[in-house]
């Protein structure tokens, strides 16, 4: 499915003409350039690769500049390719671009993917939502352990996928079926119903829902 590059600028509310509040992400999507067509011919599968945000050349290495002179388009500090079927390959071409008005319409739903927040090592109370330890009977210094994770004689291990301790966030959430509640084609924005995983500023990847 066709889609765009983009950076979340945040959060906030949005009214509809009846007067319902709804909590909207903004995102800055696109332009993007059409840097590479794959054919099913050459390449064994149909797609677009496109590039979004300007970088000056001599922030790049020399096999991704000779990528972008091949091309004959500017070079972009971010490359996506985006499958498409075979009979869209004819609707486009290299150097095409691609704006946030093309590509969606409003009410129509759409998958965005980011990364999250990195949160580092973080114990099971924050990572997973453990209640914790008692914090009566005696007990002092177990107030955000996990317990016990395993039993004794049988299986005589801890089971795999045990909940605990270990590195949050840093990956990459897609969060479906976000509706388009407005677009603002002159800024190049794009409001989408609900959160969007990452932080302000981070990259996003905007598809058409399946």
């Amino acid at each position: 499915m066709i889609g765009l590059l983009g950076k979340k600028l945040g959060m906030t509310t949005y009214f509809t003409e009846d007067g319902r509040r709804i909590p909207v992400t903004v995102i800055s999507a696109g332009p993007c350039k059409v840097v590479q067509i794959k054919t099913p011919d050459r390449d064994g599968y149909a797609a677009l690769q496109l590039g979004y945000e300007p970088i000056k050349p001599k922030k790049l290495t020399k096999p991704m500049m000779g990528h972008f002179k091949k091309a004959g388009v500017e070079p972009f500090r971010k490359l996506k390719e985006f499958r498409i079927s075979e009979q869209e390959i004819e609707s486009y071409k290299v150097g095409d671009v691609l704006t946030v008005d093309k590509v969606f319409q409003v009410g129509e739903l759409v998958d965005c993917t980011g990364t999250s927040k990195g949160k580092g090592f973080q114990g099971v109370v924050k990572r997973w939502g453990f209640g914790g330890g008692p914090k009566t009977h005696g007990q002092h210094n177990k107030w955000r352990a996990p317990g016990s994770i395993g039993a004794s004689s049988f299986p005589s291990h801890v089971w795999k996928g045990t909940r605990m301790a270990g590195h949050t966030g840093n990956r990459t959430v897609t969060m479906r079926k976000l509706q388009v509640v407005k677009i603002i084609p002159e800024d190049n924005l794009i409001l989408v119903k609900g959160s969007v995983a990452g932080a302000k500023g981070s990259y996003v990847i905007i598809k058409k829902s399946k």
